[in-house]
């Protein structure tokens, strides 16, 4: 059989695969991918359609196998990318599978910022970022807590160590303690203020969604907004900047660098703001 005939019966058993899996008939979708595959193995789409399968079905360690087949023949595949990051989380390799939704994140920005697949990936990258900083934070709070014991059995040890060699000073050995106790609890909520949920700045905000930017652009006119959102506007509202309402096209969208660094900063330090309600 020629390569092309090849290639041609290979490309019909992806159809078959595909029109299998709409079907959610899986173990036939897998059995046409896998004969695709068998016939031209260099084609990634084949390795990431019956990964794709694998996850519906919740095997996860065959996804992460053909993700990373995938990624061997292109580098550049969303798809590959992103369920091998969400195949590594489900072996809680947080920071393996955070690392690989970041890839698909940036290389799926550049493909298509409005797409489906970018909101999705992002909404998984924000969960496993919870993820990380929920556990880290329960763990500081735990030393935290341990800690300001420590350190008030310290101080009531203290106070009546003092008390009994100095028992003409009571008052002022009271005062004392109240004051270094005082002291102590305001050092502690100090410490843990950055795992403390708040609100978050308005400057790191866009003016449409009110959600914390994740791709921000900024405009002729010195408005940042989110990337995908505001396309969507120029898209099916009209060319124009939704608070100057100057004319504005999307080739005048320039990425704003400083705001992004300013959101990737404030994200290492306040986790919580990752929680997607």
């Amino acid at each position: 059989m020629s390569p092309t005939m090849v290639a041609k019966q290979a490309e019909q058993l992806r159809q078959d695969g595909n029109t299998y899996f709409k079907k959610d008939r899986l173990g036939a979708a897998i059995d046409a991918y896998t004969e695709a595959i068998a016939l031209c193995p260099n084609v990634p789409v084949y390795w990431t359609n019956r990964a794709l399968c694998h996850r519906k079905r919740n095997e996860w360690a065959r996804v992460e196998e053909d993700c990373r087949r995938a990624i061997q023949l292109d580098h550049h595949s969303v798809k590959a990318h992103y369920m091998l990051g969400l195949a590594l989380l489900q072996k809680k390799e947080y920071a393996k599978g955070v690392k690989a939704l970041e890839k698909a994140l940036d290389l799926g920005r550049g493909a298509n910022p409005q797409g489906y697949m970018v909101e999705e990936i992002w909404q998984e990258l924000a969960k496993a970022k919870y993820l990380v900083w929920e556990h880290e934070s329960t763990k500081r709070s735990w030393e935290l807590r341990n800690l300001k014991q420590a350190c008030e059995a310290a101080l009531i040890e203290k106070r009546n160590r003092d008390a009994s060699e100095k028992e003409g000073f009571v008052d002022e050995i009271d005062q004392s303690f109240l004051d270094q106790l005082k002291a102590l609890n305001l050092v502690f909520k100090k410490a843990a203020e950055d795992d403390t949920p708040t609100e978050v700045p308005d400057y790191l905000c866009c003016n449409i969604t009110l959600d914390i930017f994740r791709d921000p652009v900024i405009t002729p006119s010195g408005v940042t907004y989110e990337r995908a959102v505001i396309l969507d506007h120029l898209q099916k509202v009209g060319k124009f900047d939704p608070v100057t309402r100057e004319t504005l096209h999307p080739s005048q969208l320039v990425p704003n660098l400083a705001i992004k660094e300013a959101v990737r900063a404030y994200l290492e330090l306040h986790g919580w703001a990752y929680r997607m309600d």
